[in-house]
């Protein structure tokens, strides 16, 4: 059997205000998805990029690859993706969910009661269909399974992929970055400042690579 491939889906980016980098600056970062090729589920997708409206455009002043164009340059189209995982559901990670509206999407149901509550954390229009609802650990296919991974969101999660050459992860915002992530791997190793809960678990999965939503940089052992 053919082994599982994990591609990149490129989808813009956006200029994140001085008001949320901590810095005093704004910063440009770039909106990745990533394509599953399995080679009896088909394309499982990460994420769908980019929603929007006014008020969005204007904090965030995103620049969109619209989902069609994406999935062309990563190998796939609309029609060929099978599955939809929504790391979480804040507006850079979901926008293309109502293309896709048709196939099952799987978000945890912490995630679902906050992008449906009162005061949402996302935009309504994106999260208004049907999703496939979790409670923690899920297996898609085999080889591929969901990791909850919360923090950036209550209801976060990973995607686990178990190649032949080595786990990888998707592990969408999990960390902001591949150096957060490393500075989190090596404080459990050292036994030095906190770090999620759930990380034992992942590191223990020994992944080879570990794959991030805004960061171009890929994780390493």
């Amino acid at each position: 059997m053919a082994d599982i491939a994990v591609r990149r889906v490129n989808y813009g980016h956006f200029i994140r205000p001085p008001e949320e980098t901590g810095t005093g600056s704004p910063r440009a970062e770039p909106t990745f998805g990533y394509l599953v090729e399995h080679p009896t589920a088909g394309h499982i997708l990460v994420d769908t990029g980019m929603g929007g409206n006014a008020e969005v455009d204007a904090w965030y002043r995103p620049t969109r690859i619209p989902l069609p164009a994406a999935l062309g340059a990563a190998g796939a189209t609309v029609d060929t993706i099978r599955m939809v995982v929504n790391c979480h559901l804040h507006f850079d990670h979901c926008g293309g969910n109502p293309q896709l509206a048709d196939r099952p999407i799987f978000a945890q149901r912490s995630e679902l009661d906050l992008a449906l509550a009162p005061e949402s954390h996302t935009l309504p229009e994106l999260v208004d269909h049907p999703f496939e609802v979790l409670d923690g650990e899920a297996e898609l296919a085999p080889g591929v399974f969901i990791l909850p991974t919360p923090g950036h969101t209550a209801g976060h999660q990973s995607l686990v992929v178990r190649r032949a050459n080595g786990t990888v992860i998707v592990a969408g915002q999990s960390h902001d970055n591949a150096t957060l992530f490393t500075t989190d791997a090596l404080g459990h190793r050292t036994h030095v400042g906190t770090q999620p809960p759930w990380l034992e678990r992942l590191l223990a999965l020994d992944p080879s690579h570990i794959y991030f939503a805004h960061d171009n940089a890929i994780w390493t052992p």
